[in-house]
């Protein structure tokens, strides 16, 4: 640029550069002193030297969850939260505005309207997503210099509405799911829906015997990450599944075997393994896919489908079911039998024992 630069040096002995935004010399040199005045004069009231709006933040730190994100894939599912609070609310709303400038009231006028955008009132789980990618903004400002530590921005709540637990199935319902699954998988002449069905049933069972996390865990699940546990003589089935809280070793329940033997029968490119190769010949390839290889993008729509074929998709409480409640199931069936104590479950979930 023809325009003139100035450089000085701040008062913590860091360098600030800016632009005079002037071609000519004269004008530059009464520019330059101006800004210094300025930049002084901020820092004495305590405030960054150079101030950026929210949405140029905002596209820093998107761009930084992004790296997060791909860096970690299936690690960072709160950044990916914090990434819809960001571009669906936070960003468009205060937009040009700055940090230091806000008040209690434009953060109520804020939570007021964010409101408005959801059409009801707010879980406490999501505003504690909005008030984290809020205070990952405000830390941002503060890494880049865009803020003043001194600086005090206003939070925004995380009171809301309490949260429902998980609509899960009944043993009863459990068997009535497994028999509709029977006569469902079979039950399309569409060539993509035909292939779906019994994809989407074996991924569903596999859910449930094991208690994994759909999608984060069960999607990126491969043949190599399947192994033989050996105990007392009796064989079981080993899986590792690395998502949301990290890798953990997990043990299937028996019915497992029988999904994952359907899901080799129909994968073209395994056919010359038999199943008991799969498991020393360490396969790479994605478990939960149609024969030509392709994995859907997600399942949710397909078990939807199932559940209102087969008149599951409510529980008695009128909260509608998905696949995660195949989780929930797990966990509350495997408490109710007794079987498993508390400790061994939440490590075999890969949660908290007070989240169980």
């Amino acid at each position: 640029s023809a325009r003139y630069q100035c450089r000085f040096r701040l008062a913590s002995g860091a360098w600030c550069r800016l632009s005079t935004h002037c071609l000519r010399l004269e004008d530059a040199i009464a520019q330059a002193c101006l800004r210094y005045d300025q930049v002084r004069f901020r820092q004495h009231l305590g405030l960054a030297h150079r101030a950026q709006s929210v949405a140029h933040l905002g596209t820093g730190l998107l761009a930084e969850l992004a790296q997060q994100i791909e860096a970690h894939p299936g690690k960072h599912c709160s950044a990916e939260d914090y990434q819809r609070c960001l571009r669906r609310d936070i960003l468009p709303y205060f937009g040009e505005r700055y940090l230091e400038d806000l008040t209690a009231a434009d953060i109520a006028q804020f939570e007021s309207w964010r409101n408005r955008q959801l059409r009801q009132a707010p879980k406490s789980s999501t505003l504690r997503n909005y008030a984290a990618a809020w205070n990952r903004l405000i830390d941002y400002a503060h890494k880049t210099g865009s803020l003043s530590l001194q600086a005090q921005v206003p939070r925004l709540t995380v009171r809301g509405v309490a949260g429902r637990a998980r609509a899960a199935f009944s043993a009863e319902e459990v068997t009535r799911l497994l028999a509709h699954m029977a006569v469902w998988r079979g039950g399309s002449h569409r060539r993509m829906e035909a292939e779906m069905r019994p994809l989407v049933c074996d991924y569903a069972q596999f859910l449930l015997y094991t208690g994994i996390r759909q999608g984060t865990e069960a999607m990126r699940l491969c043949w190599h990450h399947l192994a033989w546990h050996w105990v007392d003589g009796q064989r079981y089935l080993r899986v590792w599944v690395d998502g949301k809280t990290g890798g953990r070793w997990l043990i299937a329940r028996q019915a497992a075997i029988e999904v994952l033997e359907r899901c080799h029968q129909r994968q073209q490119d395994i056919q010359h393994l038999s199943f008991e190769e799969l498991f020393t010949q360490r396969v790479r390839h994605r478990v939960f896919r149609f024969a030509t290889g392709y994995q859907p993008r997600t399942f949710i729509g397909a078990f939807r489908r199932l559940l209102i074929d087969g008149g599951l998709l409510e529980d008695h409480d009128g909260r509608r079911r998905t696949l995660y409640s195949l989780r929930h199931t797990y966990a509350t069936l495997a408490q109710v039998s007794g079987d498993v104590d508390i400790h061994t479950l939440s490590r075999q979930m890969g949660t908290s024992v007070a989240m169980l």
